[in-house]
């Protein structure tokens, strides 16, 4: 009997221990030929990727891949702090940059199925400031063959699927070539690290500046989903931070995603190197160290690989994880659709990862794929995906049943170089 006992009380054990390790990583486990992939042709990842860091391009990373709901490939490389001599560590927190825009989308989207927010609501009903705004119009001076700009009123207001859709209007003081806009925001104080103004601050000196484009008729990557974090804090009467972790962080076991970093787990946030070995010039990264005066929903978050893998799971899940509803299906699907038909892109600096990159629309938080063939990298029809600032990456391929997350500290203009080269060899995996 004692022996028998001893045996359940070993299996239960073991049971806790493989459930601890799955929530440490993110999701459960399996072995990659369960789920139709190849564990030596994911290994060529760390290989690839360990070559990259020898050669000092990367600091480290944390890789995570899934298929079918389960983790089939995760690895950790290089150092967390490379100066300090801190390898890397598959909990280690990362500044997310741009890949806090699908998280404030998700937010803005559960307003809407509570009834808060309709997408075709102007903005201004939540952010009254925001309901008279001037257009900075270009116009060709054909006598001096160059661009001039007039401002002009809106014809429209911005809605909240503009903002969602980055159709809004606005637009990013480094990356904008509407030279009247990029002067308004300069005067105004309007930054693309918007965190160190409170958000009525922010709401009033965007107010004051030209748009780039009249709403809803042109995208531009832009400060749209700063601004959008703003509604959901006037829709929900709460902190975008506060509303997230309510609704979406804490339920979805997310333990790690915040923004900032509490002094407790300092000792888990990556950095990039001094100096970016493609430029050579010194790297700077956010202060993520202290609470920001407001929640900048377009960059301002930080999180785990794991974290983001089982935000990624439940979008491709269609909006559920474990029992648990987040979005409705539909949700999902619409903001995974194409909502940008015919408009144009603005023209673009090079470098970035916006809309320029062939093959892909935009929906509602994420860039989505139209086809299997026009873009460089291998996917399917019907993947979404997005990227941050210091090189972090994630995409879900729901014909598939894939998802893979990318972290690193390394703001380098040749990150996107890395990000195709990771997600290559994961389509590369694939053998069923």
């Amino acid at each position: 009997m004692k022996s028998k006992r001893t045996a359940v009380l070993m299996f239960f054990v073991a049971a806790l221990g493989t459930a601890a390790l799955a929530q440490a990583q993110g999701l459960p486990t399996a072995t990659p030929e369960s789920v139709g992939m190849s564990a030596p042709r994911l290994a060529q990842i760390s290989t690839a990727f360990k070559q990259e860091i020898d050669k000092g391009n990367l600091p480290g990373v944390v890789m995570l891949v899934a298929r079918k709901g389960r983790l089939v490939y995760s690895e950790a490389l290089g150092y967390l702090d490379k100066e300090a001599g801190k390898p890397m560590s598959k909990d280690a927190i990362f500044r997310i940059y741009s890949m806090t825009k699908p998280l404030v989308s998700v937010a803005a989207m559960m307003l809407v199925e509570d009834g808060k927010i309709e997408l075709t609501d102007p903005i201004s009903k939540f952010l009254p400031a925001m309901k008279s705004m001037q257009v900075s119009v270009a116009k060709a001076d054909s006598e001096f063959a160059k661009i001039g700009y007039t401002l002009t009123t809106a014809q429209h207001e911005i809605t909240v699927q503009d903002l969602l859709r980055h159709t809004a209007g606005l637009a990013y003081a480094n990356l904008t070539q509407n030279g009247p806009v990029k002067e308004a925001y300069a005067k105004a104080g309007v930054d693309d690290d918007p965190r160190g103004l409170t958000p009525a601050e922010e709401v009033e000196r965007m107010s004051k500046t030209p748009l780039a484009h009249e709403p809803g008729t042109v995208w531009e990557y832009s400060l749209a989903s700063d601004m959008l974090g703003r509604v959901v804090e006037a829709a929900s009467g709460k902190r975008l931070s506060e509303f997230l972790a309510e609704r979406l962080f804490k339920p979805l076991a997310m333990n790690d995603t915040a923004f900032f970093v509490p002094s407790d787990k300092l000792n888990r946030l990556a950095e990039a190197l001094p100096v970016d070995a493609s430029t050579g010039k010194p790297n700077k990264l956010y202060n993520v160290t202290a609470v920001p005066n407001n929640d900048s929903g377009g960059a301002g978050g930080v999180s785990t690989a794991a974290d983001y893998l089982r935000f990624a799971q439940m979008m491709a899940n269609g909006g559920q994880l474990d029992g648990k509803r987040y979005l409705s299906r539909t949700t999902v699907e619409f903001m995974t659709s194409d909502h940008l038909g015919t408009r144009i892109s603005a023209p673009v600096t090079p470098g970035e990862i916006l809309l320029a990159s062939a093959g892909y629309t935009f929906g509602l938080g994420f860039a989505v794929r139209q086809a299997a063939g026009i873009a460089g990298v291998p996917g399917s029809a019907g993947e979404f995906m997005w990227g941050g600032y210091a090189g972090t990456y994630f995409w879900i391929d729901p014909k598939e049943q894939l998802v893979a997350v990318y972290m690193t500290q390394a703001p380098s203009p040749i990150r996107a170089y890395y990000r195709k080269l990771f997600k290559q060899l994961v389509y590369a995996a694939i053998v069923d």
